[in-house]
């Protein structure tokens, strides 16, 4: 009987379009893409278009110091970006990019959100964003977080702008007013009285340690030229030693250091006099880029 040869029967090939018109369609979506215009800042030379540490746009002020403190308490790595206020280099158009405001401290994270850039300026914003992606002396916890903000606008929008008039017309302004001096004094002073109490029963402002604490202790450091007496108030005086204590916080009051001349006056500056005290809005156009770095 004959051998039968046995065969395998080919699998049926499965139908697929050709090849070229799919290659064609890629193409035109490729190139389509190259010659959309991208925006400013994706582009190679924009100031966003980095990559590395958080830049630190930065003046050892007391604001200044909050964001330094925290990034070291963070332990994120972190590039400062000297801006000499006293020399008028907040109006550069490349800061004004980055801080419209004209104003320190500001930063540039590389690693924001979605893994792009992001410029934030104004210092409880970036002790909040610091926080938030950190996951660390800003509780995710609502309530606990809403103790935390009280008291950073408290810092804010109170003790800051109040210690700093203090500072001013006790020590800087041309001419001894002693409305003024009188006004500010008292009121900072009824602020470190408002501290003393809420710290009486806790370490810290909010209960724990927080960016709170952070925000109000670079400010409360120059109590002496503020003309207070940090012996009047127990428990702010405990609380300052112990926030002041902390590894990191000495770390970050020190930065920037380099920059300061311990003879400094502003009062004795006229330049610098001319510069930061006296502004008026700038109604021509700016010379910036116009782009907004947050908007992408």
């Amino acid at each position: 009987m004959p051998k039968t040869r046995s065969k395998t029967t080919p699998k049926p090939r499965a139908h697929s379009a050709p090849a070229k018109p799919r290659a064609r369609a890629k193409a035109r979506k490729t190139r389509a893409k190259s010659l959309a215009p991208k925006p400013a800042a994706a582009r190679k030379d924009h100031p966003l278009k980095r990559q590395g540490p958080i830049e630190l746009y930065f003046w050892p002020t007391s604001n200044g110091l909050k964001i330094s403190i925290m990034l070291e308490e963070c332990g994120l790595p972190y590039e400062l970006k000297p801006i000499n206020i006293n020399r008028g280099e907040q109006f550069d158009p490349h800061f004004l990019t980055i801080s419209p405001n004209n104003r320190i401290p500001a930063i540039i994270d590389p690693g924001g959100p979605g893994g792009k850039p992001i410029a934030i300026f104004e210092s409880g914003a970036i002790l909040q964003y610091l926080g938030r992606k950190t996951g660390k002396f800003y509780s995710s916890d609502e309530r606990r977080r809403t103790e935390v903000d009280q008291w950073v606008f408290w810092q804010v929008g109170g003790l800051g702008p109040m210690a700093g008039q203090a500072n001013h017309f006790r020590g800087d302004a041309p001419e001894q007013i002693p409305y003024a001096i009188a006004r500010y004094t008292d009121e900072v002073n009824r602020l470190y009285g408002v501290m003393d109490k809420q710290l009486a029963n806790r370490d810290y402002l909010a209960g724990d340690y927080s960016i709170a604490d952070m925000a109000s202790w670079g400010w409360s450091r120059n109590w002496k030229r503020q003309g207070q007496n940090i012996e009047d108030f127990p428990c702010f005086k405990a609380w300052f030693e112990r926030v002041g204590a902390r590894p990191a916080v000495m770390r970050g009051a020190q930065a920037g250091a380099y920059l300061r001349d311990p003879t400094y006056q502003i009062g004795k500056d006229p330049v610098a006099m001319k510069i930061l005290f006296g502004q008026r809005a700038r109604l021509e156009s700016s010379p910036g880029s116009g782009f907004n770095p947050n908007a992408r």
